[in-house]
């Protein structure tokens, strides 16, 4: 599938690139394909591997498809035009996304097929969602509904949109100190039937979020009542068309897939909503991807940070150019990869550690490392992509030369 993915310039004002004169097409700064470390970049500089995110987006093609999963992977993750593009060309059914500024963007774009993942409450974005499916026979959008306001809310935004087309909804099954969503199988059920009774209002089924929870058992035990509540608002007639049911993040995908597929409802799809794979990660993803449990496949990070050594101001410690501005910090530091020496060598630096990041410095150990000197380049991992992606309005792709191949653009 083709989107449209605007050709954006890059100059003095991208972060990451050195133009101090230059405004080109960011197609142009690629049609050189120049190398990271003798091009115009400044550092630090993320960066992602284009082989990694090809294999990721390759692997959960693969695995959805072999356990009969629909995918809707959560856009919300990356932003990036191009990655939807790769996704949606590898087999995805849509793009999942969190909020409806994101909707506009990713319409904007030309995604087909939407499933928001929240509630949508706001009237002026209600009515933009229904003319957009007036507008666009093709377009399919999906939203949660968990209160009877949000049903009134949908209500009225109909009412107020002249046409026939239905706006489709599946009520959310929290749990007790999750998100949104409904608490209770019973809650869900007659949120369902009350939705049902809104003319132009689809029910498809029920949905969910169990990446919040702590173990794999307790994850079950929550998708079993997802299950539970699908099955009864569908006995009770609430459901148009075939049933619907969707969950998933990306540290238990397996649990949703052994709960939720199979033949517990004579027809149903499972829709999946993982979204952290595309670049997977050196730390939280590393550690609690189900596929250390299944060992059905691998996945492979994708991001690098690079970032000069400023000062070796006392033994064991070097301080590099990079911050909480331009990595993630939430779910676990950085993680030191390798080292780059003026002269092109490298040499490995994982047995260094971040302690510490400001604004604009990371701290790093460097005992059992090789001796680090000012101007050399350390590689460094990330922990969670979701907030790492955020802080880079344009990424460069590079291939296993770390020449530069596509710039991904993100649009937060």
């Amino acid at each position: 599938m083709t989107l449209t993915i605007p050709d954006e310039y890059v100059d003095w004002r991208t972060k990451g690139l050195w133009l101090p004169e230059s405004r080109l097409r960011s197609s142009e700064f690629v049609a050189a394909k120049p190398d990271v470390f003798t091009g115009p970049f400044a550092w630090p500089l993320m960066l992602l591997k284009q082989d990694a995110v090809a294999h990721n987006v390759t692997t959960m093609a693969e695995y959805t498809a072999r356990h009969g999963l629909a995918f809707a992977p959560h856009g919300k993750t990356s932003m990036a035009p191009r990655l939807f593009e790769m996704q949606l060309d590898a087999g995805a059914w849509g793009i999942t996304l969190a909020t409806a500024g994101q909707v506009l963007a990713a319409r904007g774009f030309g995604v087909p097929r939407i499933f928001l993942a929240n509630e949508l409450l706001d009237p002026l974005a209600l009515r933009w969602v229904v003319a957009e499916g007036e507008r666009d026979p093709d377009f399919e959008f999906v939203c949660y509904l968990d209160s009877v306001e949000g049903v009134e809310a949908i209500r009225s935004a109909l009412s107020e949109v002249e046409g026939e087309r239905a706006l489709s909804v599946v009520v959310e099954l929290g749990h007790p100190g999750g998100r949104t969503g409904v608490r209770t199988v019973d809650e869900a059920v007659e949120l369902a039937r009350t939705a049902a009774r809104v003319d132009r209002l689809a029910v498809r089924g029920i949905a969910g979020y169990e990446g919040g929870l702590r173990t794999v058992d307790e994850a079950a035990d929550y998708l079993g009542r997802v299950r539970d509540a699908a099955v009864r608002a569908a006995d009770a007639g609430a459901v148009t068309g075939k049933l619907l049911v969707s969950a998933g993040g990306s540290a238990y995908f397996d649990t949703v897939t052994e709960v939720l597929g199979g033949d517990w409802a004579p027809a149903h799809d499972v829709l999946l909503r993982s979204g952290a794979y595309v670049t997977h990660d050196h730390g939280f993803y590393r550690d609690h991807t189900p596929f250390n449990r299944t060992g059905e496949a691998t996945l492979e990070p994708a991001f690098e940070l690079w970032a000069r050594v400023l000062s070796v101001p006392e033994d064991g410690l070097a301080l590099c150019g990079a911050g909480k501005r331009d990595l993630p910090f939430d779910e676990g530091l950085p993680v030191p990869l390798r080292v780059r020496r003026a002269d092109g060598s490298e040499a490995d630096a994982s047995a260094g550690r971040v302690t510490k990041l400001m604004d604009q410095h990371c701290y790093l150990t460097t005992d059992g490392l090789p001796p680090l000197r000012p101007g050399d380049l350390v590689a460094f991992g990330i922990s969670h992509p979701c907030t790492a992606f955020d802080k880079w309005r344009v990424l460069p792709m590079v291939d296993p030369e770390y020449r530069v191949v596509e710039l991904i653009h993100t649009y937060f």
